[in-house]
């Protein structure tokens, strides 16, 4: 392998995921960025899960570079309910991309992780050397290891074979193309969409799942897919970096905050019924701020945007 991988505006890129809300944003990214060889395949071009259609596209392609951003993804509702589906799926995935990768000559990949592959009582912020020291969230343990088993592969691959894979795990992302169906979406998108139609029907209340008083960070997608490229133009060979904001809020602050967004004057009412899922998630970013990168979208004025475009594009 060249000890010396570029990335240039003429490396032909491959963005697994593209029609996804990350995948798509890398591709924007890339394309503002003045790259000329985006390479993109819909699902029904490529199987990523099927491991010949994967090998016949890379040998035939013959990409440069990777973004891995293809995932079966979904809330708590979602991960807890498909947890076969979760597990396996995304595993086949990475597997299937990462090796054909390797096998054709690709020097530079980024995976895509998440931030749920940290234990679920871990010290805050997270850092990325907590890994795999304590139990996972129950709840989403299925896809947590899947893609516990991607860094893994990553930094495996590194070392027995030159590669310079990384790996980047995001805090709670949101953007467009995100998911609003309300039995797969994440929370924020959940909420935009019930904010909404409890405001269209004059609803006095909106329900949210929990006691509302775990805490997350949100992110913009555009700035993990700002991050991403960073890494890949500062030509960082490997290593896990954590991607978020830097700061979080209760899912109780957050919920106000989206009745602010969308114009909804109604009382919050929280089912402490349904899971909270981890207490904390706040991820700390110096590593990456440390190499001069930093989230520059604001979270309110980031929803006020998606939201915008959700009435535009998802709803009357």
């Amino acid at each position: 392998m060249n000890d010396t991988p570029s990335f240039s505006r003429d490396t032909r890129i491959f963005v697994a995921g593209h029609r996804g809300m990350v995948g798509s944003a890398i591709v924007r990214r890339l394309e503002a960025g003045g790259y000329r060889t985006i390479l993109t395949r819909t699902h029904r071009e490529l199987d990523l899960i099927r491991q010949d259609q994967v090998e016949a596209f890379f040998a035939a392609e013959k990409p440069e570079a990777v973004f891995l951003a293809a995932a079966k993804v979904g809330g708590i509702q979602a991960n807890n309910t498909y947890r076969a589906q979760f597990i396996y799926e995304n595993t086949m995935i990475q597997s299937n991309v990462i090796d054909a990768a390797w096998r054709n000559g690709v020097q530079r990949l980024v995976f895509l992780g998440s931030s749920c592959i940290y234990p679920r009582d871990c010290p805050q912020p997270i850092r990325e050397e907590y890994l795999l020291t304590g139990p996972l969230e129950q709840t989403n343990e299925p896809y947590a290891l899947a893609k516990i088993l991607g860094i893994k592969m990553c930094e495996n691959y590194n070392r027995q074979y030159g590669t310079a894979y990384l790996s980047v795990m995001p805090t709670n992302l949101y953007g467009p193309n995100d998911n609003y169906d309300l039995a797969t979406s994440h929370v924020l998108p959940a909420l935009i969409r019930k904010a909404h139609e409890a405001k269209l029907s004059g609803a006095t209340s909106l329900e949210v799942w929990g006691t509302g008083k775990p805490l997350r960070e949100f992110l913009h997608v555009d700035d993990m897919a700002d991050a991403c490229v960073f890494l890949m133009e500062n030509d960082v060979r490997e290593g896990l970096f954590n991607v978020g904001a830097g700061t979080d809020l209760t899912i109780a602050e957050l919920a106000r905050l989206v009745c602010r967004v969308v114009g909804l004057d109604a009382t919050i009412v929280f089912d402490s019924g349904k899971p909270d899922g981890t207490p904390r998630k706040l991820l700390d970013v110096s590593r990456l701020k440390a190499m001069g990168w930093t989230a520059k979208i604001p979270l309110e004025q980031g929803i006020r945007d998606v939201y915008a475009e959700y009435v535009r594009c998802c709803r009357p």
